[in-house]
């Protein structure tokens, strides 16, 4: 994996899990707005909206130079709308830099073919 893919896969795992948090914080404002006289709900949304138009850049960044297949871009697209899948994301994403970089250290020391 070279540095532009590991920086665009590393920027698309930091917004994850603060994208499921605003989503959850979002959720849980929805419901004080209807119960209570406490309503949030335009500054959430706002940060939420923010954040998750961020995730959807580096998503489609990742996309194109990790070159995953449809599957895999579906999936972490899909993991961006429910509202704990950002947590889900950002640790698969943390899974496949470590895997991709201990494949990078085993080429360089020539236990597996590059």
């Amino acid at each position: 994996m070279d540095l532009k893919t590991a920086t665009a896969i590393r920027r698309l795992r930091l917004v994850s899990a603060p994208e499921a948090i605003s989503f959850l914080l979002l959720l849980v404002c929805s419901v004080l707005k209807r119960t209570t006289d406490f309503n949030a709900v335009p500054v959430m949304g706002a940060v939420h909206g923010a954040l998750f138009v961020l995730y959807v850049i580096f998503w489609a960044d990742a996309w194109n130079r990790a070159k995953w297949s449809l599957k895999t871009a579906a999936l972490y697209f899909v993991l961006s709308v429910l509202p704990a899948g950002g947590f889900f994301a950002e640790c698969k994403l943390r899974r496949e830099a470590e895997d991709a970089v201990i494949a990078t250290r085993a080429r360089k020391e020539g236990v597996v073919g590059a």
